[in-house]
Parts: structure tokens; sequence; C-alpha cells
């Protein structure tokens, strides 16, 4: 197949769709299918092409709403003219996407779409947009969701849009299959007597740092550390305000042996930190479907997490998390700190609740949410819409 995949950032960037962009078109290419895929310029960019994935760049940016800058025609021509077999778009609320929507018809490639979540379905800015989302759905060939439960798929179900797929995140197993020897607590300095609860995530001020730094502040366990890990990491210090002494800097302790510390680190040290956790601790705002739940999941850390996106329901996959009770403001989802402190502090304590948790969401990931497998599923979804097969029996 000739596939082109459509998203508003990839490589070198990395977060969630641009992680699961890769994911599913390298898988695709060693399969034997010609992959493409249209993104905006990166300046840290310096090849047309990444493990076999064409990279079409423009120096576009934007969305319907807000408005597009950059050769917006040059873009819609380009996907007009490549005689692609499937154009999948990743995501709504941005240009790569919102660009081709009035020209759907017009595309002859099958046309599918992942929305990823429709995080802005209730801002009053959006209202005429998303009144137009069910016909652009009904456009598509298939549309595939992330989750049964979240707002993007009930959506879909309100409107009756039957040309709806499940197929869920995962995480990788050639990063995480492999057993790993110990070191990252060596190189950061942190103590193999200390528990270690991670959180993955870069600083948008929606990820839950702060929320994390309060349960954790607040939780009465003893002798633990605290690692942040992600892009910005200068901004994660800011919310301290006068308790910036209390970060490692680089030998500052908390009363009862409490310790925090914020780092970038590579990816393979990111995957140690996931292996050599106890917890995975993630009160994030707002997500869709958030990977490091899956990554969590594959490394056999227990997660504890807010009830965002569909957390829930990952947690339900795998047997691997729990779910902290969560206020609902503005559709994101605030944890409820007192309770999120005792609830660490009860799965730090039972070692081996944590075993059990862990156990099950390592065999559920090798089972069902490898990228090998979630790749395998839009393979063959990519062959039942050009076979004109019904997709929602996939």
């Amino acid at each position: 197949m000739k596939i082109l995949h459509t998203v508003e950032s990839y490589l070198p960037a990395r977060h969630g769709m641009s992680e699961v962009v890769r994911q599913l078109s390298e898988g695709l290419v060693r399969r034997g299918h010609e992959v493409t895929v249209a993104t905006s310029e990166n300046a840290e960019r310096d090849y047309e092409t990444f493990e076999g994935v064409k990279i079409r760049a423009f120096p576009i940016s934007g969305n319907t709403i807000r408005g597009t800058q950059g050769p917006s025609e040059e873009y819609i021509r380009f996907v007009k003219e490549g005689t692609y077999d499937i154009i999948t778009c990743f995501a709504a609320q941005q240009w790569a996407t919102d660009l081709l929507l009035s020209h759907l018809p017009s595309l002859s490639a099958k046309k599918v779409f992942v929305p990823t979540g429709f995080s802005a379905l209730h801002d009053p800015n959006y209202t005429n947009y998303f009144a137009r989302m069910p016909d652009w759905l009904r456009s598509f060939d298939a549309n595939v969701f992330l989750s049964d439960t979240y707002q993007d798929a009930a959506f879909a179900q309100q409107y009756g849009i039957s040309n709806s797929v499940l197929i869920p995140n995962g995480a990788s197993y050639e990063e995480f299959a492999p057993t790993p020897t110990p070191y990252l607590r060596k190189k950061l300095g942190i103590s193999r007597r200390s528990t270690l609860i991670l959180h993955v995530g870069s600083y948008t001020g929606e990820k839950g740092h702060r929320e994390a730094i309060e349960i954790f502040l607040n939780s009465p366990i003893r002798n633990a550390t605290l690692l942040f890990v992600g892009q910005n990491p200068t901004k994660v210090l800011k919310i301290f305000g006068r308790k910036i002494r209390y970060i490692e800097l680089p030998k500052s302790y908390l009363l009862a042996g409490k310790k925090v510390l914020v780092q970038t680190l590579s990816r393979e040290d990111t995957v140690q930190a996931y292996q050599e956790a106890d917890v995975f601790l993630f009160p994030s705002r707002i997500e869709c479907s958030p990977i490091v739940l899956f990554e969590a999941a594959a490394s056999g850390t227990p997660f504890l997490s807010s009830d965002v996106g569909n957390a829930r329901e990952i947690a339900e996959w795998t047997g691997g998390g729990t779910i902290i009770p969560t206020v609902r403001r503005d559709q994101r989802g605030y944890p409820d700190i007192a309770i999120g402190s005792r609830m660490l502090a009860e799965l730090v304590k039972d070692k081996a609740l944590r075993a059990k948790m862990g156990t099950s969401a390592r065999r559920a990931w090798e089972a069902r949410f490898t990228w090998e497998k979630i790749t395998d599923r839009y393979e063959a979804l990519y062959q039942a819409v050009l076979n004109n097969q019904p997709v929602h029996q996939l």
C-alpha cells in the first residue's frame, strides 16, 4: 500500500501523537508498505527519510479556528496529487487535518481519521467546527477511536457514526521486552532503599506536575524520591516557589527522607526509569489516551492516575492501575490531593499488591498493547477499507 499519514508534528519532536505516528509508520514500512508523513517543519530535522519513512515538511501552523499560517495551497495540492491508497489524518483541531476537511470528497484515496480526543469539544470558539464534525466523520471511510468511553467516541455514537473502530495506543516491544540491568538509580544518585515514584511528561501546565508534587509532599510515605522526566524542566522548578530549596540541587532532602529530582533524560534512560520505578504517578489534567500509562504497564510498574481521557479504561484493560477521584472543571480533571496522597501511601506500602498489578499489566501489554500488535490492526483496517469491507467488525 501507498500510505500518507498527516500529523502536526513528527520526529525529532517526541510527544504522544508524534510517537503514535512514528510507531505506526515505521511498523508499516517494515511490513513492505510505502509510508509518507506530512508534517510541520522542524529546525532540528536534517533528514527527509527516517527508518524508511518519507517525511514531507511544510512551514504551516495553526488550525481552522485560530487561522492557519503558511502555504496551505501547496499542502493541499501535495495531498491531492500524491496518488495514495490510504490517507490517514491524525488529530482534529490542527492544520494537517483541518486543511483537508473541506476537500475530502475530492480526494481519490481512501480516507481514515484518528480524532484523538476532541480536546476543544466544549470550547465555545469551536461550536461551529464541531457542528460540522458529524458530516466530516461520515466523509471518512473509517474513524479510529483510542477509547470506547472518551468524549470523541461518545460524540460519534451520539451522531450515529457507524464507520468506526476501536484501536488503542500501546508501547514498544523492542524497548520494553528486554530485562534491564539496573543502572539509573546509581546514575542519578537515588538510593536502592528509596521508593522511586516516576512522572513522565513535558511541562505544559496540564500534565499534573503541580498535583504530583502536592500528592507526594502530602503523602505520609517516607524515604522516597519523586522523579520528573520531561522537556523544559526549569518550568517545573517554578512550581515550587519558596519550596525550591527542597529540590535536589544536588543534596537537599525533605523531612522523612523525601527527595525530588527534575531531569531531562535520553529515551534509553527514560525507559530504564520506567523499569526501575516502584510507582508511576500521573495526575494529569487532560488527556485522550496517554501512552505513558501503556509504557508503565509494559514495564510492569503499577500506575496511579487521575481520571482523565481513558485512564480508567486502561486501568481496567491492564489491571495495572488505580484511579484517583477527580473533580472536573472546564473538561479538565483535578485530582483530589488528599485522597491521592493516601492512595499513594497505600500503594507504596503494599508491595504484594504492586507486584500483582505489575504482573497483570505486563501480561496484558504483551498480549494486546505492543505497537507491533497495534500496527497489525491498522494494517488490517487499511486493507479492509481498500476492499470496501465494514470496519466496525474489525
